[in-house]
């Protein structure tokens, strides 16, 4: 390493213009390969050590327990740029109805506000379809119901329209209400009015919105017909705005619907403190979602790991709940396509340092295959808990089912100190989750690649065993434990929204800067310009329209 010097020396004792030349010519080219050499062994030595022994670079469990690096960022989804309040006189009436499980009806729930905020129309509360649910199996819930009937002698129909009470059941409406006052104007119901000496009710003009629509089409086609009729009614309606929308302020508007508007009612988050409060008691604890569930199953196409009976049970749910497609396991199993079961759950929690002292609550429907698939992993973790065996009083029985067993389960994750999703592909659950821990503040994840993961597993259960901790660490270093981190498609808005709704005090980029402490005031005064009889109305628990 030493030699260019040397040869530097000697042609300086040499003298000779054109030998120096020569000379520092052959010098200047042994520096450029000298330095491309080092880069490459520095290179080497990187990619060596990331693929072979990883003592250097190690998973500390220890430091996952603590949230993730913030790297200066916070979560802020206030108004950045002038935001006027929603005008009195609207567009019109906006009514939609909600489908499928809690968290899509949530996804959609902030869609609709920014819908009415974009068309200037005045929101209904958003309907939450009554035969949707965390499984979308409103049938067996409903027996479910019924069969909890009576078990405790209690009067059905009672119960029943308790657990199917919609959004009124579930969140807490006079907050949500308050909450967007800046924002658009919510109402419970489209009022009455009089005309020719009668009271009429006006009828929403039911529209069939697209997949992912665009703005145009809010502002031409459902405004248009808004205008005619006075109110639109918009059904089915998940997934009808399109995520990604060039204005941070409408994102901005999303994330103060997700993370601040929806609150669940007092009882629910009564109920999850509870919980999260027993569980802490004896330390840290993590969250799984166990998305090993029959309706995930059959989706992936992921049978041949049962007997034959099994198989029998997921094809025919199959072919009565999916598109006809075919799919080979083996090829599904190696691309990553497969939930994971829940003896490969623990094993990638044991190969990255978290011993059976752990406690996990876990937060999943009736595990597919029951005992024969949950025992390796109670042998590996035996500390398991959920809802009902941390508190298995008559109210959380009698009072977690449906939405409200989802809405506890949901409470808990976010309030965990790690939370792992086990299948975040077509999982709502999981994936507003894994966006409302990082807006919480960066609460570390565990996100299992489970593509890079699948080779090594399918060599272990070949007898490959050797160096397998190591290799689930390789690929599990390179996964993201909850920080900030650009948002690639497929990603969701809803799993990410950074850099959207969070903000920097002393930012590089002008436009990252956090708005002023008393933004709330500012946005009041607006209000109050806007409409003098905001400040009688603003205290009291329902608005004039109702």
């Amino acid at each position: 390493m030493l030699r260019p010097g040397l040869h530097r020396q000697h042609g300086k004792q040499g003298g000779g213009g054109g030998g120096a030349k020569g000379i520092y010519a052959k010098l200047i080219i042994a520096v450029v390969v000298l330095l491309v050499c080092m880069l490459s062994l520095l290179f080497s030595a990187t990619i060596s050590g990331n693929r072979g022994s990883l003592q250097h670079s190690e998973i500390n469990a220890e430091e996952l327990w603590e949230s993730a690096k913030s790297g200066g960022w916070k979560p802020s989804s206030a108004p950045r740029s002038d935001w006027p309040p929603p005008p009195r006189e609207t567009n019109g009436y906006l009514r939609v109805r909600c489908n499928g499980g809690l968290n899509q009806q949530r996804s959609a729930i902030c869609n609709a506000v920014l819908a009415a905020r974009i068309m200037n129309a005045t929101l209904v509360l958003p309907e939450l379809d009554a035969n949707s649910f965390w499984h979308d199996e409103s049938s067996s819930l409903r027996q479910l119901a019924i069969v909890t009937c009576g078990a405790f002698e209690i009067k059905c129909a009672a119960t029943i329209i308790f657990f199917f009470s919609g959004f009124q059941g579930i969140y807490d409406v006079e907050h949500f209400i308050r909450t967007l006052k800046y924002d658009v104007r919510i109402v419970e119901s489209i009022p009455e009015i009089r005309k020719n000496g009668k009271t009429k009710k006006i009828k929403g003009h039911q529209l069939h919105p697209p997949r992912d629509a665009p703005i145009e089409w809010y502002t031409m086609v459902a405004l248009k017909k808004m205008q005619e009729h006075g109110a639109i009614y918009l059904t089915p309606f998940s997934h009808r705005l399109a995520e990604e929308i060039d204005n941070p302020e409408y994102q901005r508007l999303r994330c103060r619907v997700n993370y601040h508007a929806l609150r669940f009612k007092p009882n629910i988050m009564k109920l999850s403190e509870s919980i999260v409060d027993k569980l802490r008691a004896q330390g840290h604890f993590m969250s799984i979602h166990l998305r090993f569930e029959m309706d995930m199953l059959a989706f992936a196409g992921c049978f041949d790991i049962f007997n034959p009976e099994e198989q029998s049970i997921l094809k025919k749910y199959r072919k009565e709940n999916f598109a006809d497609k075919r799919l080979v396991y083996k090829e599904r199993r190696a691309i990553g396509k497969c939930p994971l079961t829940p003896e490969e759950v623990g094993l990638i929690l044991r190969a990255m340092g978290f011993d059976n002292s752990t406690r996990i609550y876990l937060a999943a429907g009736e595990l597919f295959g029951g005992e024969r698939f949950m025992k390796p992993f109670r042998d590996l973790f035996p500390r398991l808990e959920n809802h009902t065996s941390v508190d298995s009083s008559e109210e959380l029985v009698t009072n977690t089912r449906g939405l409200l067993g989802s809405a506890v389960d949901y409470m808990v994750c976010l309030l965990s100190d790690i939370f792992m999703p086990t299948y975040d592909g077509p999982s709502n659950f999981a994936n507003n989750l894994l966006g409302h821990r990082l807006y919480y503040g960066f609460r570390t994840t565990i996100r299992p690649d489970r593509k890079g993961l699948a080779p090594i597993f399918i060599d272990r259960e070949n007898g490959r065993t050797a160096g397998f901790k190591q290799s689930v660490r390789h690929v599990m270093l390179k996964t993201n434990f909850g920080g900030p981190h650009k948002r690639v498609p497929p990603e969701s808005f809803y799993t990410n929204s950074w850099p959207e709704c969070f903000c920097q005090v002393s930012p590089k980029n002008p436009a990252d800067k956090c708005p002023p402490d008393n933004v709330l005031e500012i946005l009041d005064n607006r209000l109050e310009n806007e409409d003098p009889e905001t400040l009688a109305e603003k205290n009291s628990s329902s608005m004039t329209e109702r």
